[in-house]
């Protein structure tokens, strides 16, 4: 779990003195050492601008001159990155919209409040710092990548340098270990350990992208087969690009390997997109079935991003749900995303589907998701990803903690 740290030094920006100086004494009450205040947008901007340190802003939407809207986008053009609160006393509608602005400009959004804002909401979209700022700390440390060809992936697979990292996902009812989501990394001999970031993309494009996914299946399955015999039965899901479904060979290659392995076929769920499923539709869905017939569990992977989740569920021949992020992450503080949050788990619920919610990164989203009955959760709240052979000795180091937060109550 990541260390919560507030913003050291935070500017209020909001035309009223009344709404200022009350959200600078709530700041102030939770910690926060430096809160400045801004009476309008253009003030905000100059401020940002000379004062590097302002770590988080609080806007408000409706004022004089320049409005909320105007100063998030002259944040965007400037690249001001301050971390940001909106606090407005204007429709959920209106709130909404802004919130999606905002993530398309690429600022880091912490919350969107509707006045008057409490003690509490405050407090929760603060909490979420940390995570949002150690998130663009790891962005910008990976902008600028390594040039990468098929060459590099063809000797990669040859000299074993794929590497399988592990995220935990955790039951929400009772705080167990269920299983975990194999993730891949590239331990390159001259640029070091590199994130899917850098390389996924041209691998799924090449001739090489089965027989990478079935690497991962082997060290997946090797580590699970440790994890068995140490007496942690977790299922592993590994995610499988649109170009392997494709490839009508693939569900006899998994099936064999699986079957060597000794790992029961319902501790391997396979992973696909919803795009996944339109790629050669006729051949991805036999591929999908024969798996199904096997045991396989087969999970939607990124719910919800695609224009025709429904219609998808209605053919694919899954066993799992995963909702993306997008819906998870800040849903405790958003009425719009609880909404759809609630209608992915209903659909789910009538469909039989097993769900489990990515993108987890505070307590008050954790909460949310165990009050609506989701089934498992994982992110940086709980873990991030790490090799196989520290999984165990995580799992004992947190195994208090982690299922102290499914007894927990609001």
């Amino acid at each position: 779990m990541i260390p919560n740290r507030l913003p050291q030094h935070l500017l209020v920006i909001d035309d009223s003195e009344l709404q200022r100086q009350f959200m600078a004494e709530l700041c102030s009450d939770m910690g926060i050492p430096h809160v400045l205040q801004a009476v309008d947008g253009h003030d905000a901007v100059a401020q940002l601008k000379t004062n590097p340190q302002i770590e988080a802003i609080i806007l408000d939407l409706e004022m004089p001159g320049m409005d909320g809207v105007e100063v998030l986008h002259e944040m965007a053009r400037l690249r001001l990155d301050p971390a940001v609160i909106v606090a407005s006393a204007r429709e959920s509608v209106l709130l909404n919209v802004v919130e999606s602005m905002g993530k398309s400009l690429g600022l880091r959004l912490l919350g969107v409040l509707q006045k008057p804002v409490l003690f509490e909401q405050l407090a929760s979209s603060l909490s979420r710092f940390s995570v949002v700022q150690q998130r663009a700390e790891h962005n910008d440390s990976q902008v600028a990548g390594p040039q990468l060809d098929e060459q590099d992936i063809q000797r990669a697979l040859r000299e074993g340098e794929f590497v399988a990292y592990f995220q935990p996902k955790v039951s929400l009812l009772d705080g167990q270990l269920k299983g975990v989501e194999a993730l891949i990394r590239w331990q390159h001999p001259q640029h070091g350990l590199l994130a899917p970031v850098h390389f996924i993309e041209m691998v799924e494009r090449s001739q090489y992208i089965s027989e990478v996914t079935l690497q991962m299946l082997d060290m997946s399955l090797q580590h699970c087969r440790r994890w068995h015999d140490a007496g942690l039965p977790l299922n592993f899901s590994i995610n499988v690009s649109a170009r392997s479904l494709a490839d009508s060979k693939l569900a006899d290659a998994i099936i064999e390997r699986v079957m060597a392995s000794g790992i029961p076929t319902h501790h391997v769920i396979l992973e696909i997109t919803e795009s996944a499923i339109m790629v050669d539709l006729g051949i991805t869905l036999g591929t999908l079935a024969r798996l199904r017939l096997k045991g396989f569990g087969l999970s939607v992977d990124d719910y919800g991003t695609g224009f025709s989740c429904m219609l998808q569920l209605s053919r694919v021949p899954c066993s799992e749900l995963k909702v993306d992020r997008a819906f998870v992450n800040g849903a405790s503080q958003s009425l719009h995303l609880r909404i759809l949050l609630e209608s992915a788990l209903d659909i789910a619920r009538k469909l039989n589907l097993h769900v489990v919610a990515e993108g987890v990164e505070t307590r008050e989203d954790w909460l949310l998701l165990r009050n609506l009955g989701c089934g498992e959760a994982q992110g940086y709240f709980v873990a991030k990803p790490m090799p196989g052979e520290a999984l165990l000795p995580w799992w004992r180091a947190n195994r208090e903690r982690v299922q102290l937060l499914g007894i927990a109550v609001e």
